[in-house]
């Protein structure tokens, strides 16, 4: 398949016509209010022309009004603000907990699609609250829907510290914290999955395959309906189109990681197993034989070379895969049980 290349993203315009676009963009809280305002305006100076930013407000009635006080009415690009109609999300915040180390109770996946509803472009771009995008991101990411075949296009978020990174914390782990990880493709190549933070799709195919499901990993259950129904050569990275997405300070900390590593793939199997025949865990098999591979020896080699935080590191990556590894085997137990519960009821 031919791809467009960065020899592509610099032709005149007149060589090229990109498909519309409009940006979704969910939010739930105060706290992020200046995140969010970043965000936004960072839509506002594309080097394309972006129909529409759609902000969908997650039962949050001062974040709102706040935002419809900002932007409502303002000139340059139009931002629509809206509220999620969905709240049951609100019911499980005990699930987030687990997978996400805090209280959170976002329902990011109905808020998005609330705000999808209301889009006309060809392609939707979802952007987090918490994130903001170099201007030529949107460009980037149409680029690659030059081809006809692809669906859907994701970049990097590549992290942005409220405080010094540690030494200990794995580059190849950085999907803790909800950033690109060493090991994504370094040029434009199909990936099974996207990041949330930094993903688009096109708007016909987002409707075909019913939108984002669920409260939790919503954009690991959208990439792998996608690809069910359209093929593995239809869901592309491009590390070329960047956000940068805001890392706190607590989500560097070891009980972070521990209980992510750990967390994420014990709720993985429940998500999985919702979605069905179109799961499998793919992309989970080769992250950890990359890890064991070429991420550890890695590592050896810079700790030997008077790195000391490699072998910090190398045990960190260890950690990870056997905490995720007994968290999978903790997630297939808990579907067991519950099967069974459910035949005895």
């Amino acid at each position: 398949m031919d791809r467009p290349s960065t020899d592509d993203l610099t032709a005149t315009p007149a060589n090229r016509v990109l498909p519309t676009v409009s940006v979704v963009i969910p939010a739930y809280t105060m706290d992020r209010w200046p995140l969010l305002r970043k965000a936004v305006e960072s839509l506002r100076s594309q080097t394309v022309s972006v129909d529409a930013v759609v902000l969908c407000i997650d039962n949050n009635d001062e974040l709102l009004a706040t935002a419809q006080a900002q932007w409502l009415g303002s000139p340059g690009t139009p931002v629509r603000v809206l509220a999620n109609r969905f709240g049951d999300h609100l019911t499980r915040v005990a699930i987030h907990q687990r997978a996400h180390g805090t209280s959170r109770r976002f329902g990011a996946g109905s808020a998005r699609n609330v705000a999808a509803e209301t889009v006309e472009s060809t392609v939707i771009a979802f952007l987090d609250d918490d994130a903001w995008a170099e201007p030529d991101w949107l460009e980037r990411l149409l680029a690659v829907y030059l081809d006809p075949s692809v669906v859907a296009v994701g970049g990097p978020p590549l992290p942005d510290y409220e405080t010094a990174r540690p030494a200990w914390f794995p580059a190849n782990f950085d999907w803790v914290f909800g950033c690109a990880y060493e090991g994504l493709p370094t040029e434009i190549a199909p990936l099974r999955h996207l990041i949330g933070a930094n993903m688009s799709v096109r708007r016909d195919a987002f409707t075909a395959v019913g939108g984002f499901q669920g409260s939790d990993f919503d954009d690991l259950n959208l990439c792998t309906r996608l690809i069910a129904r359209y093929g593995t050569k239809a869901v592309y990275y491009t590390p070329e189109a960047v956000v940068h997405h805001f890392v706190p300070a607590q989500r560097l900390t070891w009980r972070y990681y521990r209980r992510r590593c750990y967390f994420v793939n014990r709720e993985k199997v429940r998500v999985l197993r919702r979605i069905g025949s179109a799961a499998n865990l793919v992309a989970e098999r080769e992250f950890v034989w990359r890890t064991l591979r070429r991420n550890s020896w890695s590592a050896v080699r810079r700790g030997l070379g008077g790195d000391a935080g490699a072998f910090a590191a190398l045990g960190a990556m260890w950690l990870g895969i056997g905490l995720a590894g007994l968290g999978h085997v903790r997630g297939q137990l808990d579907q067991l049980w519950s099967a069974r519960a459910g035949g005895r009821a």
